[in-house]
Formats: structure tokens, C-alpha cells, sequence
């Protein structure tokens, strides 16, 4: 799936899923820019090489964010890709969620979602094609108590992939990624609010059919697959990469 002279943009581009995504799409050819506010992504483009940059930015502020584009398409020509990943957990049921909580929810996981694709998308359409790849969560589908700014979150990118596909067919692709449990830092400081870290992370590996929680890497060759030319009849979907996860109810067991 090469991906040789594509240039790509990836919020949260530093670690997690979004730097097992940035080293996944520079594998494959393309040029990568990683916006994060975590100076890891530094260290990050130095590792790669050439065809990797890193811009500090807050993706939920549109003057950093419409900066950080021009400096990428000054420096590349254009945009081809844009993965929107940068995300954060605040753990609250709604009457809990103070207005500071929920606002700094969704300005880092939706609004930044939006800025990015108001400022790559021009791009894009000068060029003539382009696909937009928002990480979502299977969160946007079932839900767990105690996360409600997050799923809230996740679910409305949902429909701005919907919206984004519709509004710039047929040039312009857009893709929800909806992952289960992945083994991320952002899930090993979760487990660490917990008095029993290990058996919050036998809960969830128990959670999912497939007996275990997903690996960064595996996320990334679904982004990969998602931008490349092999996916080219993919728009708007919301694509689950979740080993099962919310399949089975509670019941009765073959011995």
C-alpha cells in the first residue's frame, strides 16, 4: 500500500495511536507532520528522518492550527491525509462534569477535529483528492458509566465524518476509526486511578471477543489501508476495529 509522495497530517501525532500512525504512513512513503502539544513528537520526526516534521501546536486553537497547515503545505506542496487523533479521557457522569471539564473535552477531541479539516481540506480541493481519517471510538457506539464528556465526544465525530464526506464528494473521502481498548499511555494512566490496576485491565480484556485489547500498530495499518488507493470506495462509514467488543450479551455458555 504505498503511499509514496502523499503528505500526511497527524493531531496527537506523538505517541499512542497516533504515532504508531505516524510511523506506520512514513513507512509506506508518505511525507508526515505531526501536530502535538507533546514535545515527544520532536523526538519523533528526528527518529524518522526525512519527510518527517513535528509542529507544537493546540489543535483546539485555530490560529495554531491554520498555521501549522500553511507550514505544511509550504513545506511539502499539499495535503493528501489528514488523521485526526488527538484525544483526551476525563472520567464524569454529567452532573459531575463541571463546564471547564466539558468544554476542554470537546475543544480537544471534536473542535480540533473540525479546525483541522477546515484548514487542510482548501488544500485538497485544489488538488482534487484527499481523505480525512477521524479516530473515533467504538465509545460512539456503547458506552461505559463515568465517561460522558468523552462519549459525547466521540459520537458527534461521527457525524462530522458523515458530514465532511457528503459535503466534499466525490474528491474528498472521509472515515470514522472506532477502536475498542488499545494499549496506549492514555490507558495506562487510566488503569493507574484504580487501587487494582491489574484487574481493571483483566476487565478489559475480558471485555473483548478476542481475548486481549488491540495494539497501537494494529489501528495504524487500518488508518494506512484507509488512506491508501486500495480504499478508494470508502466514505463517510464508521469503521469498528474493536475485537468484539459489545457483541456478546450476558446469557447462557456452550459447556
Amino acid at each position: 500500500m504505498s503511499l509514496k509522495g502523499k503528505n500526511a497530517v497527524i493531531t496527537g501525532g506523538a505517541k499512542g495511536i497516533g504515532g504508531a500512525a505516524t510511523r506506520a504512513l512514513h513507512r509506506e512513503g508518505a511525507n508526515v507532520v505531526i501536530l502535538d502539544v507533546d514535545s515527544l513528537g520532536g523526538k519523533l520526526a528526528e527518529e524518522l528522518g526525512k519527510g518527517a516534521l513535528f509542529f507544537k501546536c493546540d489543535v483546539s486553537r485555530e490560529t495554531e492550527v491554520r498555521q501549522a497547515m500553511e507550514k505544511a503545505v509550504e513545506t511539502f506542496g499539499d495535503l493528501d491525509i489528514l488523521v485526526n487523533n488527538a484525544g483526551i479521557q476525563r472520567y464524569s457522569t454529567v452532573t459531575e462534569t463541571t463546564e471547564e471539564e466539558w468544554d476542554l473535552v470537546m475543544n480537544v477531541n471534536l473542535k480540533s477535529a473540525f479546525l483541522c479539516a477546515k484548514h487542510a481540506i482548501p488544500s485538497m480541493l485544489a488538488k482534487g483528492k484527499g481523505v480525512v481519517i477521524n479516530v473515533s471510538s467504538v465509545q460512539a457506539f456503547i458506552t461505559q458509566n463515568n465517561v460522558a464528556p468523552y462519549t459525547t465526544s466521540k459520537t458527534a465525530m461521527l457525524g462530522l465524518t458523515r458530514s465532511i464526506a457528503v459535503d466534499y464528494a466525490p474528491n474528498i473521502r472521509s472515515v470514522a476509526v472506532c477502536p475498542g481498548t488499545v494499549d496506549t499511555p492514555m490507558l495506562r494512566d487510566a488503569l493507574q486511578l484504580s487501587p487494582d490496576p491489574e484487574a481493571v485491565y483483566q476487565e478489559c480484556v475480558d471485555m473483548h471477543l478476542a481475548k486481549r485489547i488491540c495494539s497501537p500498530e494494529e489501528v495504524a495499518e487500518l488508518i494506512v489501508f484507509l488512506a491508501s488507493d486500495k480504499a478508494p470506495f470508502i466514505t463517510g462509514q464508521a469503521i469498528r476495529i474493536d475485537g468484539g467488543l459489545g457483541l456478546m450479551v450476558a446469557g447462557s455458555k456452550r459447556d
